[in-house]
């Protein structure tokens, strides 16, 4: 049964919408051929998430990253595009999402929840996002906000988009130190996607309000 009091639900996208072997495999020749590059861009993404929020974010990170590779910000920022943002969004073509996942946002909006989605990367690389758009009240990216997970900021600006409290929000992710971590220190409940070990082993993420293995169990949660 859905937690008392929850008027929206927003999701994170890359990993708990669809699959992220699914993207992983597809982009492997890719990884490969950039692997230093993502290797530096690993490190100073671990480093911003620890920055307070940024005005830019996108010219910070560019920076750090001309620093690490020793190339001017305007290589770094056109190496970043190529790299990580615009040089992804064709791999997202043929990616499906989780079974029930677009039956799961027509059921929520139905039932009268607000919906959102709030991910690191820019939502719009995902194209039409499998067709979620309609569906969503508020589709933000934390880069634009300024600050990436865990950071309590984005959530806030979540909560401040939806026009709610941040208890009134349920927010769904598929990593315990980004998502449920980050959400449940802005003040708002957390449903968490586990992972295949954590299945196996039935080992619930304790941090969590709710932990489910599939979508169609988190519809009995939200809808029940």
């Amino acid at each position: 049964m859905m937690i008392e009091g929850i008027k929206a639900i927003a999701f994170d996208i890359d990993g708990t919408l669809y699959p992220a072997y699914r993207l992983n495999v597809r982009i492997l020749g890719h990884f490969l051929a950039n692997a230093l590059s993502f290797l530096h861009f690993g490190l100073i993404r671990r480093q911003i998430r620890k920055t307070a929020p940024l005005p830019n974010l996108f010219e910070y990170q560019a920076r750090l990253l001309g620093k690490r590779m020793n190339i001017s910000s305007d290589k770094a920022m056109k190496l970043l595009d190529d790299m990580a943002y615009t040089g992804l969004a064709k791999y997202f073509k043929n990616i499906k999402t989780f079974k029930d996942v677009p039956e799961t946002f027509v059921k929520l909006k139905e039932a009268g929840y607000r919906l959102a989605l709030l991910s690191d990367f820019p939502p719009e690389q995902k194209g039409e996002l499998w067709g979620l758009k309609p569906y969503c009240d508020v589709i933000l990216s934390t880069e634009k906000i300024g600050a990436l997970k865990p950071s309590k900021y984005p959530f806030g600006i979540l909560a401040m988009e939806l026009g709610l409290k941040p208890q009134e929000i349920l927010y769904v992710g598929n990593s315990a130190k980004y998502d449920i971590m980050g959400a449940k220190n802005a003040g708002m409940k957390t449903a968490y996607l586990e992972p295949l070990w954590r299945r196996i082993f039935r080992k619930p993420l304790k941090e969590a309000d709710i932990s489910f293995k599939n979508y169609r169990q988190f519809q009995k949660f939200a809808l029940e």
